[in-house]
């Protein structure tokens, strides 16, 4: 265990993926809470809904119709956050000018996808099993894969990775009209995350820019690779494998934790146990090894408060156009960032301090831990 301690006293926690601070508080779990309470998420939704923009058959936002799909789906977003053509921008930068300094801007284009997860409405990933999740990342990595640059070193992994993976005649997917460098895949589950369609999807974002997040932990992987020769994340996976301090569960392929430097009550990471540089890396069983990992973590997150569990969650892995250097420092991980706190009810808030010095937590990623191994089995509401 880490100095025992440290469950009764505040102290900074270093995070070397992004390489940031965060301040803990254990003592603060006992502090009553008269603030605001969410509703409880309780799936009682249908299976199918006609007003769904998501559902197979229905007519889109747009107008566009859905095909009968039976498991996933992707199509371009009707409401891009980034367009693959707009006007040029092309700013001057003048050392001397303090406009030019401080008051600086960039053109960003791209292209946003989404991504059913199934054809029912009322399931989450927490409902499927780990054969049903596992289409999920086979279309993760065709839509991947064909955004990579032809010079992108992954290009002969990315070929031989699609003949084992079925084609998706229901998606709409097709290479970029310019080359792009970021891919982030993301879901919002919950109304509490911002969701505003219920139906069990994600998106994927693609841009002509390396976003803030993957490019800090871009930077930290490359540096520590540099300075010592090995993998961040791969020691990283050695150092908790030997602690058994915050693994959370494991399979061959992938480790689950409540990493040291969480900064939400219950998140977590799963990190690949070997060198896998992006999706198309993953074998056929290793693919099933992280659908039953994402199974493993969205069940036990239910059953944490008998709830439909919201969160956020995103693959980070190498980018779309990248150097060798690059590639070779990236490593695939997947963070989950859940808000709920103490129940389904009460949930954690990043203000005051967090926004205007540096993030805090109250319960201990090893507390959180140990609460989310005691989750498992079935899923709490088949037995309602």
């Amino acid at each position: 265990m880490p100095e025992k301690v440290l469950d009764d006293i505040s102290h900074r926690r270093f995070n070397p993926l992004n390489g940031s601070w965060l301040l803990v508080s254990p003592h603060r779990t006992k502090r009553p809470w008269q603030g605001q309470q969410e509703a409880p998420s309780k799936n009682q939704l249908p299976e199918y809904d006609p007003k769904c923009y998501l559902c197979p058959g229905n007519q889109r936002a747009q107008g566009d119709a859905n095909p009968q799909y039976k498991n996933t789906f992707a199509f371009v977003n009707d409401y891009s956050a980034v367009k693959e053509e707009q006007q040029d921008y092309s700013p001057e930068i003048d050392n001397e000018d303090v406009s030019s300094l401080l008051l600086q801007a960039e053109p960003v284009t791209g292209r946003c996808y989404v991504l059913t997860f199934s054809a029912k409405h009322d399931t989450t990933l927490a409902d499927m099993t780990a054969p049903e999740i596992l289409p999920i990342i086979q279309t993760w990595t065709r839509i991947y894969a064909s955004h990579l640059s032809p010079s992108h070193p992954l290009e002969a992994q990315a070929a031989a990775a699609l003949k084992g993976i079925p084609e998706n005649a229901d998606s709409e997917v097709s290479p970029p009209k310019h080359q792009l460098r970021y891919m982030q895949m993301f879901e919002n589950k919950g109304e509490a995350m911002g969701c505003s369609n219920p139906h069990p999807h994600c998106q994927i974002w693609t841009t002509s820019t390396l976003p803030e997040e993957p490019g800090k932990e871009l930077v930290q992987m490359t540096k520590y690779r540099q300075q010592h020769g090995r993998h961040l994340l791969g020691d990283y996976v050695k150092l908790e494998m030997d602690k058994k301090e915050r693994i959370v569960w494991q399979n061959d392929g992938f480790l689950v934790v409540c990493p040291w430097w969480a900064i939400w009550p219950f998140e977590v990471l799963v990190i690949a146990k070997r060198h896998v540089r992006a999706l198309v890396d993953l074998t056929d069983e290793e693919r099933l090894q992280f659908a039953e990992a994402i199974q493993e973590v969205t069940r036990r997150y239910d059953n944490l408060f008998e709830t439909s569990f919201p969160y956020s969650s995103g693959i980070h892995q190498a980018p779309l156009d990248c150097s060798e250097e690059e590639a070779e420092a990236s490593w695939f991980h997947m963070h989950f960032y859940p808000p709920l706190l103490r129940s389904a009810t009460v949930r954690k808030f990043l203000v005051g301090y967090e926004l205007m010095a540096e993030p805090q937590r109250d319960i201990t990623p090893e507390q959180a831990a140990a609460r989310l191994r005691d989750c498992g089995g079935e899923l709490y509401r088949k037995s309602l």
